[in-house]
């Protein structure tokens, strides 16, 4: 049997190829989305953590996906100095690294999303059911399951990649370290892991996708036959954010890796990927924040009481 050998050590990371200015623009709005999605997303894991009144199944996902979006930007934003340097050097292991802690963040949050959807269709499908069912026990294993299903699948992928033979060049075209251009410096067949990818997409994309849009469909049928137009708007209201951050993690993942490349600007692929794993994040706390009374009070509510014991 022989195996394979890494004859890269280190890798370069091309960045933005743009103007002094632009690049220190660039810096500094990625510096600042950043620091606003750890503080957005604390921010979520505080509330929920002190307040009783979000101590509820929804809301215990809700940190969960905060957790995910806080773990994908760290492992993204440290290539920061790359906006500004035009290129940046980091070990072949590192980057192997930081793509699978990106790629475990991703498939993870695919299926807590998914959990969530199923935590809304129990809520409004089957209210009679629902307490007995997503007790607190039933929550930590679905959430246990989903980081779980994402370590390890995303690790048997990553091993598949890191096995193949990579003899140069060790030049990547990119802001960070993507499963694609990481298969572009191998000088191996790698046919057999592109297929591994394919297939294990199955499980975390586009079967959770297919199990959101079925309960997604249910949930509409149900709150149709609601007889008032206040208790249909108060039912889709409960949903209408998960919902939301649904169609943006899909959209934003169909536009990174679903559309053709070729012929395209590596610039464009460059913007898209920044939305896609610095601005979603931010985006996600943003929604709920500004979409639930909830979590408005229960800010509200801490806000107050750390303002009256400063004063005391």
């Amino acid at each position: 049997m022989k195996y394979n050998q890494t004859v890269i050590t280190d890798v370069t990371l091309l960045g933005f190829q743009t103007s002094k200015v632009v690049s220190i623009f660039l810096f500094t709005l990625i510096l600042v989305i950043y620091i606003s999605t750890l503080c957005g997303n604390v921010l979520i894991i505080t509330l929920v953590s002190y307040s009783n009144v979000l101590h509820t199944p929804m809301y215990f996902f809700l940190t969960q996906l905060s957790l995910s979006d806080i773990i994908l930007t760290t492992d993204i934003c440290p290539n920061l100095h790359i906006v500004v340097q035009e290129d940046g050097t980091m070990s072949f292991r590192g980057c192997v690294l930081q793509h699978y802690i990106f790629a475990m963040t991703e498939c993870s949050e695919c299926l807590l999303l998914t959990v969530m959807a199923y935590d809304r269709y129990l809520a409004i499908c089957k209210p009679l059911h629902y307490t007995s069912i997503m007790d607190k026990l039933f929550c930590i294993k679905l959430a246990s399951v989903s980081w779980l299903l994402g370590i390890i699948i995303m690790m048997i992928s990553t091993v598949t990649i890191a096995c193949l033979d990579f003899c140069g060049p060790n030049i990547i075209d990119h802001f960070f370290c993507d499963a694609l251009p990481l298969l572009n410096l191998s000088c191996s067949d790698t046919s057999e892991v592109e297929n591994t990818r394919v297939f294990l997409g199955i499980p975390v994309l586009f079967l959770p996708f297919i199990f959101i849009m079925c309960s997604y469909m249910y949930v509409i049928i149900t709150i149709m036959k609601i007889p008032s137009t206040d208790g249909k708007k108060k039912a889709f209201s409960t949903c209408s954010s998960h919902l939301t951050i649904v169609c943006i993690f899909y959209t934003s993942l169909i536009s990174m890796y679903g559309l053709p490349t070729s012929g395209s600007s590596s610039d464009i692929s460059k913007v898209i990927s920044i939305l896609y794993t610095v601005g979603t994040p931010l985006i996600n706390p943003i929604i709920y924040s500004l979409r639930n009374k909830d979590i408005k009070v229960a800010s509200d509510k801490i806000i107050s009481h750390f303002v009256k014991f400063y004063y005391l």
